[in-house]
């Protein structure tokens, strides 16, 4: 669920495409999770919250920042999660932004695994085109024995960037086109991560590991991403647990939440649709410094669009900067779509949007210039949630 589309079904073609085309079909969602189901994927509601709240962690750097500055900052938040009784921390998929310092979310997953203990930590999400299924397999898998029963794999289909970096990422004799080849790379990621090639097929003798050829062992369940209609009906059709980017895409929340319903099928892994939608949200002790935070995310999209990737900005810098009309435009129309302001303004807009939405979770994303700003609005919202602290 990545904020510039990158964890979403970004790149549309597709989107009208209808039925179960993985090549898996339910029946082989349910070989592939045999008993591992629904109590890995549903959390509970902590303190007052309305559904699991959990974090989806951009990794972002500001001006003046640095990418160590900014992993430190995640792991604080992490802790913080875990401590106050989020469900789970993800980490999205994103290349070539100056931004952002999350390219390698398996390397991330496995130091913040490192610096927890009971949190669930996953990807949202790892941009499967970019990759062979075999290497995700291998990489969750270890991630897995690195730590049981904690990991989540959610799937995007988009690149997670530009298309000259997705070419450069992909390699010689690799088109865009791969990301129509989605459901194929689903397919055969299932199959590595259970070791169950029938006999016959060209990787029948080949293995993830770790994985299932080492003995009985756990795995991480899968998730589908997307912004559209294509992960959703296909996430449906699948039984598999779904995410949406409200984020960056509300106007399709609630079409695409539909969609995910109607064409669920129950599964071994959930006997009935679970759906988190990622919330850009920012807490802060006034509703002027939650503004001034999340108008600098603001800022940095916009620049973004506009093919001038850079550091996220200061709050001055983005306060002082000369907005076109048509750019004030752009930035309104971002920061209606983030819940922000006091802690109890923040609380309201969350429950305002899980009573609409009908989400089973939210996935909150606090994006700011200032780590201390986001690992601030976390604990915020805890507080105001009543949620407990729980011993580290």
């Amino acid at each position: 669920m990545s904020d510039t589309g990158g964890a979403g079904d970004a790149g549309r073609r597709g989107e009208d495409r209808s039925g179960d085309d993985s090549g898996i079909g339910a029946q082989g969602v349910h070989a592939a999770h045999g008993a591992r189901g629904a109590h890995e994927i549903r959390g509970a509601a902590p303190g007052r919250a309305p559904v699991p709240l959990s974090v989806l962690d951009l990794v972002t750097v500001g001006s003046g920042s640095t990418a160590h500055a900014s992993l430190r900052t995640s792991v604080d938040i992490a802790r913080l999660a875990e401590s106050r009784g989020y469900h789970r921390h993800w980490v999205a998929e994103h290349h070539s932004m100056p931004g952002v310092a999350s390219s390698s979310p398996a390397v991330i997953l496995a130091h913040l695994a490192a610096h927890t203990s009971r949190i669930r930590l996953g990807s949202g999400g790892v941009m499967l085109p970019n990759h062979a299924p075999l290497a995700i397999a291998e990489q969750f898998g270890t991630l897995e024995a690195l730590a049981p029963g904690r990991i989540d794999l959610g799937l995007g289909r988009a690149p997670g960037t530009d298309g000259q970096t997705a070419a450069a990422l992909r390699g010689p004799g690799r088109r865009d086109e791969a990301v129509d080849e989605f459901p194929r790379q689903l397919a055969e990621l299932i199959r590595f991560l259970d070791d169950d090639f029938p006999d016959g097929h060209p990787y029948a003798r080949v293995h993830a590991v770790p994985g299932p050829v080492q003995g009985p062992a756990g795995r991480p369940p899968v998730w589908l991403l997307g912004s559209s209609g294509f992960s959703a009906r296909l996430a449906g059709g699948l039984g598999l647990p779904f995410a949406y980017a409200h984020h960056f895409s509300p106007a399709g929340t609630l079409p695409a939440l539909d969609l995910y319903r109607q064409s669920f099928r129950p599964s071994a892994v959930l006997d009935a649709p679970y759906a988190v939608i990622g919330v850009a949200a920012l807490a802060a002790d006034t509703a002027a410094e939650a503004r001034a935070q999340v108008l600098t995310g603001a800022l940095a999209m916009l620049r973004l669009r506009s093919g001038r990737p850079g550091l996220v900005p200061t709050p001055e810098e983005a306060a002082a900067y000369p907005y076109t009309p048509l750019e004030r435009e752009f930035v309104d129309d971002r920061l209606a779509s983030v819940v922000h302001g006091t802690p109890d303004e923040v609380t309201a807009g969350l429950d305002d949007l899980a009573k609409r939405t009908g989400a089973d979770e939210l996935m909150l994303t606090a994006n700011a210039h200032a780590g201390e700003a986001r690992l601030r609005s976390y604990a915020l919202v805890a507080d105001a949630y009543g949620m407990p602290v729980l011993d580290a």
